[in-house]
Order: structure tokens, then sequence, then C-alpha cells
């Protein structure tokens, strides 16, 4: 059911860029523009920036690379008392040369590759599923087939790919492979090594979005339940112009969020909404779905040209690259109005709605966690009940000690110094030994 939805859902984004991609091995050995690549290595600049819109200098770039070293060397004392820098860093983007090193923090797969060594290397060994194979080597040429790594079947772009998702078939035989995973795995192929794209991929399907990518994909139906009840409150006239026309959130919402919108936006914006996914959570698919609801059908205009259920997926499709640049749409993104608490209390009611009307196994929300911070705590739990618990430096307190009598000062007036050392050197005085205190005064002293 998952491969047949999938399929379902990335038709049309598949055969447009199929099209495009029919003479791939022509275009590298074609004319001159059509084979140099972006910076993110796209043939033919096909994710090329608008006009005016480059990155940022380089002093501030090589400045936020800095912070991020900072940030990631000691990433348990980052995360625990510093998960605010981090999350104002994501949200600024980080540096394309050090997603490789952050996006595997911020997930925990770093955590979950070092407690399963060597469990890849035995995935990507194994045989697999024939039925899989063939499912997954029908899916490998539709992947960014614009992309240097792609292009080839046989390149290592490709066949990583195959290793990836075999593994994960592997790993997971009860979910097996879903068609939405492919352009997942290959944005994390473009950036990491396949063992750690492996384990990042585990963090995205388990913890991220678990019931995404599963047979029955139950949690894609319990979110477009709740994104359709944010935008009967936060897009009002926009949710009744989709109510019109028939257009409901499961026409249009699995394609963004089961691909992490990896297929609907420029490859610039994708990379930022991820460092900013990969830190705060299924919340953030949420705000970019609103924001680009509401740049396709936010005015009146816009919803008067749109009067049957085609115009209508077809504006949500075909947004304008300009509204769509990282910069200014980010900053959209992050002043729509949803906050944590709010999703997870609309996500209670809509749970609530959901499993008395609907068949099939009912959504487990509570398994999906919100973001880094709280990944980084639930592996540092787990770590303390598996008895492997980081030591820490027991701290002693001392009782205090007995006060001290103030220092007096010795009363010599009108004696004179030969009278005072007369006296100390002439026999005791009468009465009472005087006790011994621990710091002695001048009159005192015995020369």
């Amino acid at each position: 059911m998952a491969r047949a939805l999938g399929e379902e859902l990335l038709q049309t984004s598949e055969l447009q860029e199929d099209s495009s991609s029919l003479g791939s091995d022509s275009e590298l050995s074609g004319p001159g523009p059509y084979r140099q690549a972006d910076r993110y290595g796209f043939i033919g600049g096909c994710s090329a920036e608008e006009p005016g819109t480059g990155q940022p200098p380089a002093g501030l770039i090589r400045q936020r690379e800095m912070q991020w070293v900072e940030l990631t060397q000691h990433w348990e004392k980052t995360m625990s008392r510093r998960y605010k820098k981090v999350k104002l860093q994501c949200r600024k983007g980080i540096p394309s040369a050090l997603r490789a090193r952050c996006w595997p923090l911020l997930c925990g797969a770093h955590v979950r590759q070092s407690g399963s060594p060597g469990t890849y290397q035995e995935l990507a060994e194994a045989p697999g599923d024939p039925q899989w194979l063939e499912t997954i080597g029908r899916d490998l040429h539709r992947q960014f087939p614009l992309h240097e790594m792609f292009v080839s079947p046989q390149g290592h772009g490709q066949q990583g790919l195959l290793q990836v998702l075999k593994a994960y078939t592997l790993y997971r035989p009860d979910q097996g492979y879903c068609q939405a995973q492919g352009p997942v795995a290959a944005v994390l192929l473009m950036h990491l090594p396949p063992e750690e794209a492996f384990w990042c991929l585990v963090q995205i399907c388990e913890v991220y979005l678990p019931g995404y990518y599963g047979p029955h994909m139950e949690a894609v139906r319990l979110d477009a339940e709740v994104f359709s009840s944010l935008l009967r409150r936060l897009l009002p006239r926009v949710h009744k112009h989709l109510q019109q026309v028939g257009v409901g959130p499961l026409l249009y919402l699995p394609e963004w969020f089961l691909c992490l919108f990896a297929r609907s936006l420029p490859f610039p914006t994708v990379l930022r909404v991820w460092d900013t996914f990969l830190s705060e959570g299924v919340k953030v698919l949420f705000r970019v779905g609103l924001t680009l609801v509401r740049l396709a059908l936010g005015t009146a205009e816009q919803r008067a040209a749109c009067p049957g259920l085609l115009e209508t997926l077809g504006a949500l499709r075909a947004i304008p690259a300009s509204l769509l640049q990282e910069e200014g749409f980010m900053s959209q993104v992050h002043s729509v109005a949803l906050s944590e608490r709010a999703l997870q209390r609309e996500i209670r009611v809509q749970l609530a709605q959901l499993s008395d009307a609907a068949p099939g196994p009912s959504p487990q929300p509570q398994a999906r966690l919100p973001g880094a911070q709280a990944i980084f705590e639930a592996q540092q739990l787990a770590r303390a009940r598996g008895g492997s618990k980081p030591e820490v430096p027991q701290i002693v307190v001392q009782p205090p000690e007995e006060p001290l009598p103030p220092r007096r000062k010795p009363q010599t007036r009108g004696k004179t110094f030969h009278g005072l050392l007369t006296r100390a050197r002439g026999p005791p005085l009468e009465g009472p030994p005087r006790p011994h205190r621990g710091s002695t005064s001048f009159l005192d002293t015995r020369f």
C-alpha cells in the first residue's frame, strides 16, 4: 500500500523530471553550458538562484563556520547548556562546508551509529529482498536526475542510494521501502557518506516522522487533518476556498511532507528547511506548508484565478521561484504563529476524532520527538538506563571549621619592647595555665 500510494503521490513530479532527464548521458557530452554544475552539483544550474540573491559575504560565512566548529567540538555540553544558540544558528542556515558534520549530530545519528558498529556494513553486504531491490532499482534514475552524482546508473550516487535504501529494508523489514524515501536519502548522500546517510535516514523515519513510511502511513493521515485544522484557524479564507473546489490536504500535503519539500522548493531553500527541521522537528514542516499555501492562494486575486480543482492544485505546485528564495522565504516560515504546544494540542484533538472514524492502525504521535533537544535528552536518558552513564565528578562538602576569635592587637601602651621581652623571659605567672589557641598573639609567644 505504501509503495502504491507513494507512486501515485509522486507520479506527476517524476514525469516532469523524467521528461527533462531522458538524455542525461547526452547532457554530459553536450554543449558547454549543460556540462557545468552549480555549487550544489546540479548540471545546467537548474537550482540557480535568482539574480541578486547570492551567498552571504565570505566574512560572514567564515564567522558562522567558526561558530559551528566551536559548538560541535563539545556537543554534549553545547546541547545541555547552549541549545538556544544552536537553534538560532540553524535558523540562520548551517554553512555548506559543515552540514556533513552537523546533521548527524542534530538528529542523533552519530549515537545510533556508534551504538551499532558494523551494522551498516552487514546490511550493505547482505543480498536483500529481490522484490524490494527491483522496486528500488526502478526509482534510482528518478532521484535528482540532473545532479552530477545521479546521472550515471553505474555511478557512486545511484549505487550508494541503492545500498542505503536496501539496507533500510533489511533493517526494518516490517516497513520495507517507500518511494518517498528516495529523495530524502539522495539529499543525505549529497552531503554524507553512505553509512552516516543511512543512520540519518533511520532517525528521520523513526524519530522525526514515525508512521510516515510504513505500510499504512497512518501518521500522514493524522497530519493531514491537523494541517487542515490549522488552515481553518490561521488562513480561514484559503481553507474555505480549498473546501469549495474540493482540494483536500491529502492531494498535495504528502508530497511536501514525505519528501521533506525536496521536490517542491529550490534546492538552497530545501537545505535551509532541513537545517531548521533537524533542529526543531515536525512543526517546521507545518510552518513551511502553511507558508506555501498562503503564497499560492493568499490573495483574493489568486483564489479567483483558481476556480476549480486542477487550477488550485496547479497554483500550489507552481509558486514563482522568486517567492521561494531562501532568506525571504525562511523569514516568513519563522514568523508563522505555530508553537510546539499549539501543534501538540491540535494533534491530540485530531487524534481523538480520527481514531473513532478511520479504520486501520491508530497513529502513535507520542513516538515523534520534537527536534534535536528532545532527541539528545532521550539518548542521554537511554544511556543512563543502560549503565553507561558518563562519570560525574563528586563534590565533597567539608564541614565548616569553628570560627576563630578575632585577633586582638597587644596592649603596648605605656610599655616598652624591653619590658615585654623581660616579662616573657621571667618566671611563669601564677594562676591556671592559659589554653593554647590555634593562632597565638605576640604576648603568648615564648622566646
